[in-house]
């Protein structure tokens, strides 16, 4: 009997400092502003009607492109790296293999012929 006493105590002894402890309520807090009602209605009504609002960049469109390399060095390049022997095979192809690049370069051949003024086998 005398330990459920003791266990009895205990929980009062608890309810009674979890009671002490409750936060008191002060009611709401008044608001904290510089501007009337009427002037944050018009700055709403401004911000709603604004154009463009809440847009992402490139969301209406790509962005105007403006190309800073020349165009015939970018063809150029491009014609090269078209024309490149041996572009689809890698090393990894086979195991233990090695590319040994024994086709011509078309573009340089077509390229060399027309500086020199012959004719190019095409």
């Amino acid at each position: 009997m005398k330990t459920s006493q003791i266990i009895a105590a205990a929980a009062l002894s608890l309810l009674a400092a979890a009671g002490a402890q409750a936060e008191s309520y002060d009611g709401v807090q008044k608001p904290v502003s510089g501007l009337s009602r009427a002037d944050v209605e018009a700055e709403a009504v401004r911000a709603a009607a604004a154009p463009n609002q809440n847009v992402t960049r490139g969301s209406r469109g790509a962005d105007p492109f403006t190309s800073v390399a020349d165009s015939a060095a970018v063809r150029a390049q491009a014609v090269a790296t078209a024309n490149a022997p041996d572009q689809n095979v890698t090393s990894g192809s086979r195991v233990n293999s090695r590319v040994i690049s024994n086709m011509p370069n078309r573009a340089a051949t077509l390229q060399q012929a027309q500086q020199q003024g012959t004719p190019a086998a095409k």
